[in-house]
């Protein structure tokens, strides 16, 4: 696992395309700034690198006017960890899927997967595939009827040549412009990583009465990160968060939450203490850093999990925060990207970086319409991935050959050419660098579901900050931890468990 992870992570850093002024066209200033901060980092000062970093990678593959380049970067992305050599991981999934089937038979289960899936809420394999089937139907559909209309303006924009996976983005966005009449780069003013920091924390004050103070005096691990005193609504300490929001070249890529201290009260009890690591591309100095719709609910998704660490109240350390099942574990996070569309909260927080006017209601009004656009593509290109899981571990024995194997499958998924899958074997991080999602990718569809129905409880109420509900939510889901069977916390909030309806509705799906 540890070597996969350094396999891909050599390939990210070793891989750059340097570029000129000349080959910018199409792209938006902030991606000119980044690409510019991450060339001179690699001592190019004055060009522009397109690197693997999905900070620049997708913004790129967005904006950028040049298809042959984004060809280049779209094969270079694609091909992490598959490159021949001594990054090269398909020997070590093909051994690693073994070891795994191996042990499954020894404890006595049919396959890696029901051993995984065992101590979950889905509980088995088939419960997986009863939700991912008829998403995967849907999502096919939807993906298929937006590749004709990205198909027209591609040849309404005199190309001729057949749509390919390195077109999807830049058409959709061509189309997002043509049909909500902006672009992503108009929200980015608004969006300031420092405004939806307060976003953040002033989302928790009014749902759980907990608030985050800044302590400059303390160091952390880098110049960069920043630490935080979080206090319970009678001013008492509840314990510190820590925060690292910018890219680096020798930091591992995505985003996450963990934990230097899980909270708990056996003995003395210990008081949490919750990190959150993020990717965003750093701004020249003295310049804020803006982020795209993307990176905010990032923030938000991955401060969700912080508060699931940091709410605990429970006796036992093993129990404690995010020590839940798999498909439980991202509905506090999931949830949480909820209340960053609250208009109410976009108002207060989403103002504009010179003249700190708040969005304009028509373009929040475009922004929310927005929120279901591309589903096929998105839908597509991350169910794959959780079907791709399930095929490799629900089997009784490993795949001789992993990577055939991949194509097989998604061959009999009738995958679209066009589209790859959000993560292809030889850098599935989640399933490879570790066992935590091994069999378990599925988990955070399992939690959209969760989490849509679960906000759509409060949608019922006319209320997004309903005291009651507020309170239901924080005892039975952030502060519970692992303490009761998930199946149960989640009927105690809502009164019920949910279906995919809500989701798929949320997704635009159906």
């Amino acid at each position: 696992g540890t070597s996969f992870g350094q396999n891909v992570l050599a390939d990210e850093s070793d891989w750059a395309l340097f570029l000129d002024e000349a080959d910018l066209a199409g792209l938006p200033d902030f991606v000119k700034s980044s690409m510019a901060e991450a060339a001179e980092i690699r001592g190019q000062k004055g060009r522009y690198a397109v690197t693997l970093s999905r900070s620049i990678y997708e913004p790129f593959s967005t904006f950028s006017e040049r298809r042959d380049l984004r060809e280049i970067a779209f094969r270079a992305f694609t091909m992490r960890g598959q490159n021949g050599g001594a990054t090269d991981n398909t020997n070590v999934v093909r051994d690693m899927l073994r070891l795994r089937a191996e042990k499954a038979k020894l404890l006595g289960y049919a396959s890696f997967a029901a051993l995984k899936l065992d101590d979950t809420m889905a509980k088995t394999p088939k419960a997986v595939h009863a939700l991912l089937d008829p998403v995967w139907e849907k999502a096919l559909e939807k993906a298929a009827s937006d590749q004709i209309e990205l198909q027209r303006l591609a040849t309404e924009a005199g190309s001729n040549e057949k749509f390919a996976a390195w077109d999807w983005r830049f058409y959709q966005e061509k189309l997002r412009a043509e049909k909500f009449a902006f672009d992503e780069a108009e929200l980015k003013p608004y969006l300031q990583l420092d405004r939806i920091i307060d976003a953040c924390f002033d989302v928790a004050t009014r749902l759980f009465g907990i608030t985050f103070e800044e302590k400059k005096g303390i160091a952390a691990w880098h110049p960069d990160a920043r630490v935080f005193v979080v206090k319970n609504a009678d001013g008492s300490e509840r314990g510190l968060f820590l925060a690292d929001y910018f890219a680096r070249p020798s930091k591992r890529s995505g985003a996450w939450m963990s934990a230097l201290q899980s909270g708990y009260r056996l003995g003395h009890g210990a008081s949490p203490v919750i990190y959150n690591i993020m990717n965003f591309a750093k701004p020249p100095a003295g310049e804020p850093a803006l982020l795209s719709v993307d990176e905010a609910k990032t923030l938000f998704h991955e401060f969700g999990h912080a508060l699931h660490g940091m709410l605990t109240d429970v006796t036992w350390p093993s129990v404690s925060g995010t020590s839940v099942s798999r498909d439980f574990v991202e509905l506090p996070s999931q949830l949480y990207e909820h209340w960053l569309t609250v208009p109410a909260v976009l108002e207060r927080h989403a103002l504009h970086v010179k003249t700190g006017k708040p969005m304009p209601k028509a373009l929040l009004d475009k922004m929310l319409a927005a929120r279901t656009f591309g589903a096929g593509f998105a839908t597509v290109e991350f169910t794959a991935s959780a079907l791709m899981d399930m095929a490799y571990h629900a089997r009784p024995d490993a795949p001789e050959a992993p990577l055939r194997f991949e194509t097989e499958t998604l061959a009999e998924l009738h995958m679209p050419d066009t589209i790859a899958m959000r993560h292809r074997t030889p850098h599935f991080g989640h399933v490879f660098s570790g066992d935590g999602y091994s069999a378990g990718y599925y988990s955070y569809m399992w939690s959209e579901v969760l989490d849509a129905d679960a906000f759509a409880a409060f949608e019922e109420t006319g209320d997004p900050f309903n005291p009651a509900l507020a309170e239901r939510l924080r005892k039975n889901i952030y502060a519970a931890g692992g303490s009761k069977d998930p199946e149960e916390l989640y009927t105690a909030f809502r009164g019920k468990m949910p279906s995919p309806e809500a989701m798929m509705v949320k997704r635009g799906l159906v």
